[in-house]
């Protein structure tokens, strides 16, 4: 509201002392073009949690329901990354290191080649090529003894990839691994080849031990083309027993090989990669732990902490997310990490902070979860306090910005708001949700947690932009 210069001044005075605390509004509840959208996508008040809050103020400005604990959908990797950029630091990094046991004889290896792991979310092709790169030029050529893999920082746990959503193929459901290998996912490279009338596939990474059929190759219309592949992954073979049509042109379809465990996986990559190299090896691949006479090779270091976050958040990587809950309980408590651990970490942490944990679930610290809850306060007081950490750069860069990148480039590009707010998505079956922060055009920042779970919610981003946009003309 503008207030004249004709009004006297002590009048004037008065207004600003009742008008400034803007947390009065929230007795109103929602803003009138929140709560229009919400009816228009039929979304009861009721299924809306929703936090504001003044990133220097007390109190929030809007809290509706929020002691209730929500479905956070994808927002949740919030609380996993702010709480790692803590408790682990913004220099944090990953290391891979190789062992040698037995002795090294010119350039053969008369012995095993020991490979442990911290659980490096990015272990990606390229970085494991160089990682090898490095072992190679350590002096080793052919490993005469077998290839072993220590992955006991994280412990043994089982693992259902169609556990979530009856999906197993979806690159999101891999599990996590202390020797996480390029995500654990194949990409296929399509190309018809209508000269010989057949369907070329390529494979990212590369594994010539791992057979792959192709698909018949037809002249039909580039329709459902994924559908039309029936893909069966095994162990040791994939079979494209479908069809692909020559209209598709060049595709590219990420699978996850679910029936092959991280270490199949893994030894498979490895093996051809080392001959990439120039290497040889023609032994097994086994799970065990560093011996205590075995020596240091060398060893992979990973980007840092903040970059890992950054993809996280960006581009709502659950995977990576499921790594760093895991990270996070292997540091900080010494011993090997299970999603248990880490959540007792990550809500001690809160605990910490203040916050009243008694609503907060945490199965894998993603989002990817049916049982993951957290109250809108909790996450809104959160962002209110890491807004004051020592963090607050590294955890604000690494978040959604609206209009420009990440999982929000495509969101209010039109609007004033565009470029002014730092935002995670998240989106599950009844779940829709945001939380970040918003620099209104007062020059006042806000932290904002609204989560949607009801049937209705795929409807209901609507009222969240709405949100985002009158925090930014109002606040």
């Amino acid at each position: 509201m503008r207030i004249t210069t004709r009004l006297p001044l002590v009048l004037t005075l008065l207004f600003s002392c009742v008008a400034a605390p803007l947390a009065a509004y929230a007795a109103q509840g929602l803003p009138p073009v929140v709560s229009d959208a919400l009816k228009r996508s039929a979304i009861p008040q009721s299924a809306v949690g929703t936090y504001v809050q003044e990133v220097s103020g007390q109190t929030p400005w809007i809290a509706v329901n929020e002691t209730t604990g929500f479905n956070p959908a994808s927002t949740m990797k919030l609380v996993t990354s702010d709480a790692a950029l803590e408790l682990l630091g913004p220099t944090f990094n990953w290391k891979t290191q190789a062992y040698m046991t037995g002795t090294l004889n010119g350039d053969v290896l008369d012995g095993d080649l020991i490979i442990k792991g911290s659980g490096d979310p990015k272990l990606v092709t390229e970085n494991f090529w160089q990682f090898l790169r490095k072992i190679r030029a350590s002096g080793i050529r052919e490993i005469r003894g077998n290839l072993i893999l220590d992955r006991s920082i994280f412990e043994e746990m089982p693992y259902d990839a169609a556990q979530f959503d009856g999906d197993p193929l979806k690159p999101y459901n891999a599990g996590p691994d202390a020797l996480l290998l390029n995500y654990k996912v194949f990409a296929f490279h399509f190309l018809p080849n209508p000269a010989r009338n057949q369907v070329d596939i390529s494979v990212d990474p590369p594994v010539a031990t791992y057979p792959v059929m192709a698909p018949t190759l037809t002249n039909g219309p580039c329709v459902d083309w994924q559908g039309k592949l029936m893909p069966t992954m095994g162990r040791v073979s994939t079979n494209f027993a479908g069809s692909y049509s020559a209209a598709c042109g060049e595709k590219t379809w990420y699978l996850h090989p679910y029936l092959m465990s991280h270490s199949e996986y893994f030894g498979v990559v490895f093996r051809q990669l080392w001959t990439d190299v120039g290497g040889v090896f023609n032994g097994a691949v086994n799970n065990g732990q560093v011996p205590p006479a075995a020596r240091l090779v060398t060893e992979w270091q990973s980007t840092s902490l903040p970059e890992v976050i950054r993809d996280i958040n960006k581009y709502s990587n659950n995977v990576m997310a499921r790594q760093l809950l895991l990270t996070v309980a292997a540091d900080v408590l010494k011993v090997p990490a299970s999603p248990e651990r880490g959540a007792r970490v990550v809500k001690t942490w809160l605990a910490n902070k203040g916050m009243d944990t008694s609503q907060v679930v945490i199965e894998n610290g993603s989002g990817l979860s049916r049982t993951e809850r957290i109250p809108v306060g909790v996450m809104g007081r959160m962002l209110v306090s890491t807004f004051q950490s020592p963090t607050m750069p590294e955890f604000m860069s690494s978040l959604p910005l609206v209009g420009y990148d990440g999982t929000m480039r495509k969101r209010l590009t039109k609007q004033t708001v565009a470029g002014r707010a730092h935002i995670k998505t998240g989106t599950l079956n009844d779940v829709r949700a945001i939380a970040g922060y918003v620099l209104a055009a007062s020059g006042k920042r806000y932290a904002v947690v609204c989560i949607i779970n009801h049937p209705n919610a795929v409807n209901g981003q609507a009222a969240h932009d709405a949100l985002l946009q009158w925090i930014y003309e109002n606040g």
